[in-house]
């Protein structure tokens, strides 16, 4: 039996078994893996992110020269590999090394690094130091083979939760990003209703034509980001998070994912974004947790984690620390149940 086919049969039984459980309990994304801990998207961060018990792991994918698709967070790699050095002159005018314009071969060169902004500072000055450790890019194909790996080695399952990067830039070079990550998927078997895999993107118009087309079954998470992040993308965001925007993407789409601050009020209660999800049948997976970078003004991470899921009520995040997330959800669930087994006055 195809070890794909083996891994999706193993977490639908797994699924059935634990069904009231899993309802009951908000999904940890391991935001790029435990991104907190160890540099993003190499295979180490993935199998922290095992070990620390997220529920998902993320995968952004961008496409090689040759057509591979390869799990980086941006289009380009300046940022977070040393291309700068083993490639000097491959910059394009803009300053930037696009990993379009390398095929595989290439990419396997770079060493992989902590996150550092264009001026070469380290985005978060307290997480993993900027040493070379010979960590890789990989392929979309390689961190599936080491979680469905993981998942047969250890007793913890974790799905995958795979985001389209930049469909339209893909386009223009002449490639499908959606295609070229679902005929992946199929040779792993986990392109099923049965498979633990989400697909993520910003771009409507790849979703929309994904489900016309029912090309996959798998369920569908619409990105909600703000316009002021990308002066060249077009997307009304700020229509998606209204009631008409979100009946909208409620027909094509299983989820959202939005930013954090987009679910709350000035004054930190949740506004109607969760809850009108949730009324039309959708699933709400915001981004991002981060105990050194709170995303709204909170005493604590654990506050912030509060006003997600127990006042936005939302049915999992994206968390760069998924081992903090994952002891508050279940440190909740235990503290929930007891409550709900005491005794009526």
């Amino acid at each position: 039996m195809n070890i794909g086919i083996r891994f999706a049969t193993w977490w639908l039984v797994a699924l059935m078994a634990a069904n009231e459980v899993i309802a009951a309990r908000p999904i940890v994304i391991a935001h790029r893996g435990a991104s907190a801990y160890l540099p993003e998207h190499t295979l180490l961060a993935v199998t922290a992110a095992h070990t620390l018990r997220a529920d998902y792991i993320e995968q952004d994918v961008v496409l090689t020269r040759d057509g591979v698709p390869i799990v980086l967070h941006d289009i380009h790699l300046q940022t977070t590999t040393d291309v700068a050095t083993r490639f000097p002159d491959r910059a394009r005018a803009d300053g930037h090394w696009y990993a379009i314009d390398f095929d595989l071969e290439e990419i396997r060169q770079l060493s992989v690094t902590e996150r550092r902004n264009d001026a070469g500072t380290p985005v978060f000055s307290a997480r993993f130091p900027q040493a070379n450790l010979g960590l890789r890019v990989p392929t979309l194909a390689e961190e599936i083979e080491l979680i469905q790996g993981l998942n047969q080695t250890r007793e913890h399952s974790a799905g995958l939760y795979i985001e389209f990067k930049a469909p339209q830039f893909h386009a223009a070079a002449g490639f499908d990003i959606a295609k070229s990550v679902l005929a992946v998927l199929d040779r792993y078997g986990l392109n099923t209703p049965e498979s633990p895999v989400f697909l993520q993107c910003f771009d409507p118009d790849t979703l929309k034509r994904l489900s016309a087309e029912r090309a996959t079954p798998l369920p569908l998470i619409q990105l909600i980001g703000e316009a002021s992040w990308d002066p060249e993308d077009s997307t009304d965001y700020e229509w998606m998070l209204t009631p008409e925007g979100l009946a909208k993407i409620a027909d094509y789409a299983e989820g959202i994912g939005p930013w954090i601050p987009q679910l709350f009020n000035k004054d930190l209660t949740p506004n109607h974004v969760a809850a009108t999800a949730h009324e039309l049948g959708m699933l709400v997976h915001p981004y991002t947790l981060r105990q050194d970078a709170l995303a709204l003004p909170v005493a604590d991470f654990n506050a912030l984690q509060s006003l997600l899921f127990d006042e936005a009520k939302v049915d999992g995040a994206f968390s760069d620390f998924p081992d903090l997330t994952r002891d508050f959800i279940d440190q909740h669930l235990a503290t929930t149940h007891a409550e709900s087994e005491e005794p009526s006055p």
